[in-house]
């Protein structure tokens, strides 16, 4: 009887050591799962932290990008019509060349464009408009409906162009609104017109956008050659790529003060051509500076457009930061 008694006693010790082990790889399992969660964890939070760190220099960047524009701009017209070199280096250009500043262990790459050379889409001859869109692969029959539509939004009645939209149109949509029948007060207002899409005012993977060659603020119907890009100069009459490119080439190692100073270049084109330009510089002017952190890495974008006030102080007329740009 002792015996059996003994028997069953080790019996039940071996399957508690049995159980006990179980457990304790269980908690073992628990605790190891806990541990490598909480390293996934702080790994998640550390690389959130560098990478918001690294996104606000990026933007510290992008932002001194636009303040030393605004003081190149500065600079510009206070020797308006002087060859003026400072630091070894020729004062920017406002016709849209990219310039490159290193700060510390990132750099911003930072352009300006005077307004007077992009197409103001309140007063620019619609023709201008519509080879602009050609240029940038938008097809004719859109071309045709986007060009008829703007002219029927900022007139002032409710007669329609025949590829055009007035009110009756835009009631009809499922987001009902009235055709504004005024001039556009910002590029964007383009999107509510019929035709325009994000792809071709902001642009996509296979053509730049329509935004970075239009403007509200040159307010006068000819197009400044001193800085306008290549793209709205090959969309002026009278104007090929070929000869625009001999344009900008002319223009980087001569101050433009006429017109008439480019008709060698372009022969019997010039009658044409000369119509719808100028040399006249604007108060107004857009920037648009990227921030770097490495060549690798994706930047922060500002975009803004600002218009002197005197030799001295500017306003800001927009302002967008970020900018998310198609590459």
């Amino acid at each position: 009887m002792k015996k059996y008694c003994y028997k069953t006693i080790i019996k039940i010790t071996k399957s508690q050591k049995g159980i006990a082990l179980i457990l304790v790889l269980w908690v073992l399992i628990i605790l190891m799962t806990l541990v490598l969660s909480f390293t996934l964890l702080v790994k998640t939070e550390v690389n959130s932290t560098i990478y918001f760190k690294e996104g606000i220099e990026k933007k510290f960047y992008a932002e001194a990008g636009i303040q030393r524009a605004i003081l190149e701009i500065f600079y510009n017209l206070k020797y308006k019509g002087e060859t003026i070199e400072f630091e070894e280096t020729k004062a920017w250009r406002t016709d849209g060349t990219p310039y490159d500043v290193e700060i510390g262990d990132g750099y911003f790459s930072v352009r300006i464009t005077d307004e007077s050379g992009k197409v103001d889409i309140n007063t620019t001859p619609e023709i201008i408009l519509r080879n602009l869109l050609i240029n940038l692969g938008v097809s004719q029959d859109d071309t045709d409906i986007i060009v008829d539509s703007i002219m029927d939004w900022k007139d002032s009645d409710d007669l329609y162009r025949l590829h055009g939209a007035e009110s009756d149109y835009y009631m009809s949509l499922p987001n009902p609104y009235k055709a504004k029948n005024a001039p556009f007060d910002t590029v964007e207002e383009l999107l509510l017109v019929k035709g325009v899409t994000p792809s071709i005012l902001y642009g996509d993977n296979e053509r730049k956008g329509l935004i970075d060659f239009i403007t509200v603020h040159s307010n006068k119907n000819t197009i400044n050659i001193k800085s306008a890009p290549k793209e709205v100069l090959a969309s002026i009459p009278g104007m090929t790529p070929e000869l625009a490119d001999a344009i900008i080439e002319f223009r980087q190692y001569n101050e433009l003060e006429d017109p008439s100073e480019i008709e060698s270049i372009l022969g019997e084109n010039f009658a044409i051509f000369s119509k719808y330009v100028d040399t006249m510089d604007s108060d107004t002017f857009t920037i648009e500076s990227s921030g770097y952190k490495s060549s690798t890495e994706p930047p922060y974008t500002i975009k803004a457009t600002v218009t002197l006030v005197d030799d001295k102080n500017y306003n800001y007329l927009y302002y967008k930061s970020p900018v998310y740009k198609k590459e």
